[in-house]
């Protein structure tokens, strides 16, 4: 991997509002990076350490540096994003999204079950019969509590598409799967294992969810699909217009794409990084596959450059150890 390449020492922080609070979190921050193939981003949640980072970087690095292979499609289907809001909100997303399938967040603490469920109802209100549903619980169920709320769900929806990693573990997803009558699909039990080219998800889900950023670039994200070796969804790891480029990039090179692909959250930011023209706002429930990353604008980088100078600081320190951390991989491979 061209590190040398990439510009380290120019790298500028960004500290982007959220327009509703999403993951906890009420402000994304990201460091953007510029290579001689245009800009790459490295964006890892603050509380993950230098070891869980290394990846994005690595994804980071390979946009900036080599880009990305050859696309199979021009255009990808996407869902829209609905966070832990109310069912008033939820229907008003979806309205205006012009996307045909929504996935909606669930569990995002104890108790939510009606809120949830009302959730669910306005989106499918706002769909019609003819879109699809998804919902995500980010791993919080129990599995008797998955089962129980699954099938809640899915009769308010009128039939999910497919539920997102209900539970923890592969074990926790079998379980779960044997029980109930829809889709399960698997995220965090494959971007965050250990080796995410030696998890079998088969038996444990029905859909594999892939984030690029997490696993290391789009052409170790290929290898991960090939080794879940079931139909896939891209997602979002929350970036800006520059992050998601490389997730499209995923999306348009993967062998066969049978699902809309989480990559419409650049609603979810109060800004962006790029021009308007540039930005990855669905259109028509689409999104173009990019053969490069997009620019970004100098006035958009220091608009949101963060308010505070330590922040700055913080992910320069953070930057100069993950590549420690991503060198000290390389060479001992």
């Amino acid at each position: 991997m061209p590190d040398s390449d990439a510009d380290f020492g120019s790298a500028r922080v960004v500290a982007i509002p959220l327009r509703t609070r999403f993951r906890g979190i009420t402000v994304r921050e990201a460091m953007l990076i510029e290579g001689p193939a245009g800009w790459g981003e490295f964006c890892p949640f603050v509380e993950y350490d230098d070891a869980e980072s290394a990846p994005w970087l690595a994804t980071a690095i390979e946009q900036c540096t080599g880009g990305w292979p050859p696309p199979r499609r021009a255009r990808i289907p996407v869902n829209c994003i609905v966070p832990a809001v109310g069912a008033e909100r939820a229907h008003e997303i979806v309205a205006g999204s012009g996307c045909r399938a929504a996935k909606v967040k669930v569990a995002d603490r104890p108790g939510s079950l009606a809120e949830d469920v009302a959730r669910v109802q306005a989106v499918r209100d706002a769909l019609g019969p003819g879109g699809t549903v998804r919902v995500d619980a980010n791993g919080v169920w129990d599995v008797d509590t998955a089962v129980t709320h699954i099938r809640r769900l899915d009769r308010a929806a009128g039939g999910l598409e497919y539920v997102e990693q209900p539970c923890a573990t592969l074990k926790e997803l079998a379980a779960v799967r044997r029980r109930v009558d829809v889709r399960i699909a698997a995220d965090e039990s494959i971007r965050r294992a250990e080796d995410p080219l030696r998890v079998a998800v088969a038996g444990a889900a029905d859909v594999a969810v892939l984030k690029c950023t997490p696993l290391g670039g789009v052409r170790r994200a290929l290898r991960v699909a090939e080794a879940a070796a079931l139909p896939c969804v891209v997602s979002s790891a929350l970036e800006t217009s520059v992050g998601l480029a490389a997730q499209l990039a995923l999306a348009g090179a993967l062998p066969q794409l049978d699902f809309a692909c989480g990559l419409g959250t650049v609603a979810l930011l109060a800004g962006d990084v790029v021009a308007d023209a540039d930005s990855a706002r669905p259109v028509g429930g689409e999104l173009p596959v990019p053969v490069a990353p997009p620019a970004v604008r100098p006035e958009l980088l220091d608009r949101y450059r963060p308010a505070l100078p330590e922040r700055v600081r913080w992910w320069r320190e953070r930057l100069a150890r993950v590549r420690a951390v991503l060198e000290a991989g390389a060479g001992s491979r």
